[in-house]
Parts: C-alpha cells; sequence; structure tokens
C-alpha cells in the first residue's frame, strides 16, 4: 500500500507537528535528513550542527518509539547528496509513496526548494501552515496590510487579547501592557546568579559531537562546552530551571552586562523554542502561571512573554510580509567590511571582546550584547548590512534567517529606514557604561569623547549622526538630538569627525571566508 512521505526539517522537531498524524501512523514514512547544504550554506558555529543533529537523532528514535517509520539519512551515509531536494528523490525511490506531506519551512530558499517538488517529483505535495507559531502568516499580513507602520506594541496587545495571556477580562493586568521601564536595572558584579543547566551528552550526542569536531573543525565557534538541550525532556527541564531560578529576577536586569557572567538570570530557551523541543505559547502560559501565582512579578513576567509572544511572531511575520529584497536594503548606504575582531575577539573594546568571547564559546549572547553592542557597533560605524547578517548568522546556535535578518535588517542596523523600528538603535559609550561593568576594565576611557585614549562609541556616535543627518533629523525621536550637536564648537565637531576616522582607519576587515 502506498504511503505519504512526510519530511520533517532540523526546526521541526514537535511531536504536535501539523505533517504528523494524530493518531495512525502507520499511513506515512518520516524522512529526517542531515545534509551539508544546511550546515554550510553559512559556516554555521558547530554548537548549532551538533545541536541540531543530535536533537534530529533523538526526535527521530522518539518517532520510532510512537510506531512511526523513519527513514533517517545521516550526514556521512553512503549516496547522502547534500541538499533536501536530493534526498526526497532518494527516499521517492526506496519507498512506495503516492504524496508528499510537509509543513512549511521557516526560511524562504528552502520553501522555493519544496515549491518545485510537485513539478519534479510528479507527485501532489501539501504544504501545511506551521501551526506552532501563535500568529499564522496570513493572519499576519492581515494585520499588516494597510498600515503606515509596523510597530511591535501594537500586534504585541492584539496577541495578548488574542491568547489571553496577561488579561482580566479585555484589560491588561494591573491595567498596563508594558512593563519595559521597570526591566532596565544595571546589575550588581557581586549578584550569586544561578547555575546555568546542563545535560550529560548521551551516546547520541556524543556521536555528534565528534561528527561536527571532524567535518566542521574550521568553523568559528567552541564546541568543548556544549550545553544545550537535545531532546523535548530536556528542554522541559530547562523551562523548569527558568521559571523556578530565575524568572523572578529575569526583568530588572534582562538589560545589564556583566564581564564573565554569560547567562545571568536569561532563560537560554530559544534554542529549543526555535527547533521545536518547546511550545511558544506553552512556555508563556508556564510563565504567566508564575505571575498568576504570586512566583515571579510582573515586570519580569509580562517583560519575557513579550520577547516570545510579542517579538518573535513579530519578526517572523515581518520576514514573510517584507519582500524578497529585504535582506538587501541598506537605508545609510553603509559598505564598510566586517572587523575581524568580529570573528577573533581581539580587540581592546572591552565590551565587544565580552560579547564576541560568549559568542564563541556558547553560540550564544544575550540580546543587549547582540543589539547595543555588537549591533551598535555595526550601525555606528557604518559597516555592511549583510556581512552583518551572514554573521549573526553564523554565530548563534538560535539563529535562522527569519529571525535574523529582520532583527539585523530593522532593529540593530536601520537598513530598512525604519518599516520596524521608529528610531536606530544608535548609542555612545554612556549606555554601555550605565548598563555593564565593562568601561572600568577597558583600555579605553568612557569619560573622554575625543583623542586616541577615548571609548571609540563616542566619537562614532556623533560621526554616525553628523554624516546621516538628512536622513535621521526628520525623525521625531532622535531628530532633536541634532540641536546639542549644532550647539558645539566647529572646532569640537571636527575632533569628533577626526576622532572618528582616526579610529574606523585602524580597523581590519574580516577575511570573508569565516562566513561562506
Amino acid at each position: 500500500m502506498a504511503k505519504t512521505l512526510v519530511p520533517v526539517l532540523g526546526d521541526q522537531l514537535s511531536h504536535d507537528l501539523a505533517s504528523l498524524p494524530d493518531d495512525d501512523p502507520s499511513g506515512c514514512v518520516v524522512l529526517m535528513m542531515e545534509v551539508w547544504d544546511e550546515a554550510t550554506y553559512v559556516k554555521h558555529h558547530p554548537q548549532k550542527i551538533a545541536l541540531l543533529f543530535s536533537a534530529m537523532r533523538h526526535f527521530a528514535a522518539e518517532l520510532e518509539e510512537k510506531g512511526f517509520s523513519v527513514d533517517y539519512v545521516q550526514l556521512d551515509d553512503e549516496g547522502n547528496t547534500g541538499s533536501f531536494t536530493g534526498e526526497v528523490e532518494r527516499a521517492l525511490a526506496r519507498h512506495d509513496v503516492d504524496a508528499i506531506r510537509i509543513v512549511e519551512a521557516g526560511e524562504r530558499r528552502v520553501m522555493d526548494a519544496i515549491a518545485g517538488w510537485e513539478h519534479r517529483f510528479a507527485l501532489p505535495v501539501t504544504i501545511l501552515p506551521d501551526t506552532r507559531f501563535i500568529c499564522s502568516i496570513d493572519e499576519f499580513c492581515a494585520w499588516a496590510q494597510g498600515r503606515s507602520g509596523l510597530r511591535m506594541e501594537n500586534f504585541y496587545r492584539e496577541m495578548r487579547r488574542k491568547t489571553g495571556l496577561l488579561m482580566d477580562g479585555e484589560e491588561p493586568v494591573e491595567g498596563r501592557w508594558n512593563f519595559d521601564k521597570e526591566n532596565r536595572d544595571s546589575a550588581d558584579p557581586d549578584t550569586d546568579f544561578p547555575e546555568r543547566p546542563t545535560y550529560e551528552p548521551d551516546a547520541i550526542t556524543k556521536e555528534v559531537l565528534d561528527l561536527v569536531t571532524e567535518r566542521f573543525g574550521d568553523h568559528f565557534g567552541d564546541l568543548d562546552q556544549f550545553a544545550w538541550p537535545v531532546t523535548a525532556k530536556e528542554a522541559q527541564q530547562a523551562l523548569d530551571d527558568f521559571i523556578d531560578k530565575r524568572l523572578p529576577g529575569f526583568g530588572a536586569t534582562q538589560d545589564a552586562m556583566l564581564t564573565g557572567e554569560d547567562f545571568m538570570n536569561h532563560a537560554l530557551l530559544s534554542t529549543s523554542i526555535n527547533c521545536g523541543l518547546l511550545d511558544p505559547l506553552a512556555v508563556c502560559r508556564r510563565a504567566e502561571q508564575a505571575y498568576r501565582d504570586g512566583a515571579a512579578p510582573i515586570a519580569a513576567v509580562e517583560g519575557f512573554i513579550r520577547q516570545i509572544l510579542g517579538w518573535r511572531e513579530y519578526i517572523r511575520g515581518i520576514y514573510w510580509w517584507e519582500d524578497r529584497d529585504y535582506g538587501a536594503a541598506n537605508f545609510f548606504g553603509n559598505r564598510r567590511y566586517l572587523p575581524d575582531f568580529y570573528w577573533t575577539g581581539e580587540t581592546d573594546m572591552h565590551c565587544i571582546a565580552e560579547a564576541v568571547r560568549t559568542t564563541r564559546e556558547h553560540a550564544y549572547a544575550h540580546h543587549i550584547q547582540r543589539l547595543m553592542v555588537l549591533g551598535n557597533f555595526a550601525l555606528i560605524a557604518g559597516i555592511d548590512p549583510r556581512q552583518v547578517q551572514d554573521w549573526y548568522l553564523v554565530v548563534y546556535a538560535d539563529a535562522y534567517e527569519w529571525v535574523e535578518q529582520p532583527n539585523v535588517v530593522g532593529m540593530a542596523l536601520y537598513a530598512d529606514g525604519g518599516d520596524m523600528a521608529s528610531k536606530p538603535y544608535c548609542a555612545s559609550g554612556n549606555y554601555i557604561h550605565k548598563m555593564s561593568d565593562y568601561c572600568g576594565r577597558c583600555r579605553y576611557k568612557v569619560s573622554q569623547k575625543t583623542g586616541e585614549d577615548a571609548c571609540p562609541f563616542n566619537a562614532l556616535y556623533w560621526d554616525f549622526l553628523d554624516r546621516n543627518r538628512d536622513k535621521l533629523e526628520g525623525n521625531h525621536r532622535i531628530g532633536r538630538i541634532y540641536a546639542t550637536w549644532d550647539r558645539m564648537s566647529e572646532e569640537r565637531r571636527n575632533e569628533y569627525r577626526d576622532s572618528a576616522k582616526a579610529f574606523l582607519e585602524t580597523l581590519t576587515p574580516a577575511d570573508e571566508g569565516w562566513a561562506r
């Protein structure tokens, strides 16, 4: 009897995936594929490759225990074509199949490949919506249609109403939608933060780690501190650990940065959510329950839920709403090459060095390190947006194009000219000084505005505003800053320009081979 081929991709590791039957698994063959194209279309951090390969192998075993027939292709299997399309073609030759059923892919390039299968294989191909997202692509596009500005806050409120999360009837709990103002504290360096939960590698994970070491050893990033959950059970343990130990303290210091404190009170759940080991709505409901039970304050819980229900869903919607050329957006016309210290970490700027270090060691940095250190520098230094996108996609274990591209183009670099964000997230060294202990450990002096010993962020910030005045002066959130610039003497303004120019001339471009 002919069956349906059900390809399951590496970020679709959910037992409630729409393409998997709820009752009788006998009518389908599940195809799972480790393919070279996906591991290397950019040179992903070894921890991301290890996470997905291990999680995929564990998920396949779980499906087999539930009675599914699973055709699993390992990376080094003889005949592996290295592509999804090639492996589907080989699977069709192995199995008596009369149809293909698959959940929509998260990235355009994969969806493009899937779209050609029906013609290539002369079989019906059913592409199902990914119901693991709270907002469907069609629903987001209907919300976005006709709006002059696609602001996350407006979308977030719609999602709160839709799900009922943190709602008392028609009104938000405690009378407010957003408690962000309570979540901007710095952190005491003596704070005793909870330890990151770790998981002892089993035989499957050890085998994957050996494979990744051998085959992807030239990629950026360390593998010896790999500690990501690779099963739904481990991911649930990670969620429990966060809710119990770190959620109560998450809010106030979620924007803070400390030397050597790579995790603080952050959730470390995005890798599990983005590959399917955790359900995002269930995660939000667990956090809400902690608030309802009095175990976590509203500011912490609302801030956490906003990152998932608001930002994650919104970013995914933006990715599919925008045109295909969104990734090429370059509002400021920036063309400077990515500096080599994004890969080496070798810079006297302590904030950059710390953010690159934790990225290299863990395939992770928290959102403020990504936005206000690494992204902020790329913005004010005029780095080419495409190179910055490649870097973010390479280095983080939770990075997929649908989440990385809008975050970089629209949020970090304002390269879309304000389609997403209402202002550029640019800042001088003072912001980093306020939110971290980095500046006290840096060779540069944050209190010094210009000159060789001044924090480079200071001159770069004003130089960025100066050279982009025609594009930013009319912005209602940032335009008034130009009054401060205009009050400076011409001599002082030239000092900022000269300091920025002198620093930028010291930058060494990175070798493009790091990314591709």
